[in-house]
């Protein structure tokens, strides 16, 4: 028998393997087609947003197209003494079109970003241009520095050098308190204006007490909630999820009517002779506020996960460690506290994650002392409109989110986590 008479035919006449890849193929672009609006939600909420933040974060070409001759005569300069005549002409006819298209501002607002004092001394050379007072057939070098002293300094054309690549690290660098310096090495800022490390040690130290303190509260609570009674422990998770009930900014608030010096706890304290009128603790506008604050706030989350892995422990474990000898304690550390692994992991993540972000919570109540990354992000964002310091900074973030992880699942083992 010949081969095609051995092939099996469908009733349409057309080979069985043929007609099964056709229907695998429908099959799946039926499945493509159900979750294509979740993937371009996805890709609209999440991958376009970060891609822009990337792209913002490294983004540089504003300048680049503004000075195209200032930095094409930059080329030559060692940009250790003041550059020749020839950058000053080319920064003059640049910043002469840049005035004549009225967009001399948007010059002057990005290099103050890069060093203070620019945004003045450009106005001043525009109003020179607009009055004709530059004679462009004398030394424009000579009549720029006459216009204002910091021309003459050599630090402010470093700063325009630094901004020459349309592509730059720039703004990560200052993220860390460090720049680009005029031969292009990495240099640390100035010791009293390090403000963004000292930000970035305050985040993790308030995300990783947070995490400790739910932790610590939220272990014997969802323990409670998993070994009481039914009745009492339907109760208590009415006290736990009561929070999810009320507005995080009407917590706070209260929060910050309970710290303060002449506050309940403090009156409480001074009624009771606990503590002296004149020794009332400063429990507001202090890192003190933030942690305890979003320790409450963020207890529900690390009270869930753990109740319910918990839930999942069956109580024979407890009892027959009991009868084989074991202390209430030793059978508890052995037996109960390795099984609820998975639900610490998951809680301890999830509160981490959530308090490195914070933003209403430390806006509120922190003060100078509590400010942390996303009320800087914020900062920056409303008030000197440098996106794209926030775009590293928030870039900067991600990255450290993303090393925890990394970091977690090498020690731990992400599949280690579990919601019950």
């Amino acid at each position: 028998m010949s081969s095609e008479t051995k092939q099996i035919l469908t009733t349409d006449g057309i080979p069985l393997e043929i007609s099964l890849k056709k229907a695998e193929k429908k099959n799946k672009i039926k499945a493509f087609l159900l979750v294509a609006p979740l993937l371009f939600f996805l890709f609209i909420t999440y991958i376009f947003p970060i891609g822009e933040m990337f792209t913002r974060s490294v983004d540089d070409k504003m300048i680049t197209n503004m000075l195209p001759k200032t930095f094409k005569a930059m080329e030559d300069w060692d940009g250790k003494d003041l550059p020749s005549e020839e950058v000053f002409s080319g920064f003059y006819y640049d910043f002469k079109k840049l005035v004549e298209n009225q967009e001399q501002g948007k010059l002057g607002q990005r290099l103050n970003k890069e060093k203070n004092g620019f945004n003045s001394i450009t106005k001043k050379l525009m109003r020179q241009i607009k009055r004709n007072k530059i004679d462009e057939s004398q030394s424009i070098k000579e009549q720029i520095m006459k216009v204002h002293k910091r021309w003459r300094t050599v630090e402010y054309w470093q700063a325009i050098k630094r901004t020459a690549p349309p592509y730059t690290m720039a703004k990560y660098l200052k993220g860390m308190d460090m720049y680009y310096g005029a031969d292009g090495s990495i240099v640390q800022v100035d010791e009293d204006r390090r403000i963004h490390r000292i930000l970035w040690l305050r985040t993790l130290e308030i995300a990783f007490f947070v995490t400790l303190f739910s932790f610590l509260m939220g272990y014997p609570i969802a323990h409670l909630l998993a070994t009481l009674p039914m009745k009492y422990s339907n109760l208590l998770m009415i006290c736990v999820l009561l929070p999810f009930w009320t507005s995080l900014l009407v917590r706070t608030v209260a929060w910050m009517v309970m710290l303060q010096q002449k506050g309940v706890l403090n009156n409480l304290l001074v009624i009771s002779n606990l503590l002296a009128d004149e020794n009332r603790f400063q429990l507001m506008y202090n890192q003190t506020a933030v942690v305890i604050v979003m320790t409450q706030i963020l207890l529900p989350f690390m009270v869930l996960p753990l109740y319910s892995v918990m839930k999942t422990i069956s109580p024979t474990y407890m009892r027959a460690a009991l009868n084989l000898g074991a202390s209430p304690m030793h059978a508890f550390y052995k037996i109960y506290m390795p099984n609820s692994i998975p639900g610490v992991s998951a809680g301890c993540l999830l509160v981490f994650i959530l308090a490195i972000g914070y933003y209403i919570t430390p806006e509120l109540v922190g003060g100078k002392d509590g400010q942390m990354v996303g009320n800087w992000i914020a900062y920056h964002l409303k008030t000197t409109l440098n996106w794209g310091l926030c775009a590293s900074l928030g870039a900067i973030l991600l990255a450290m989110m993303t090393a925890l992880y990394w970091a977690y699942n090498k020690i731990v083992g992400i599949e280690n986590i579990k919601l019950g």
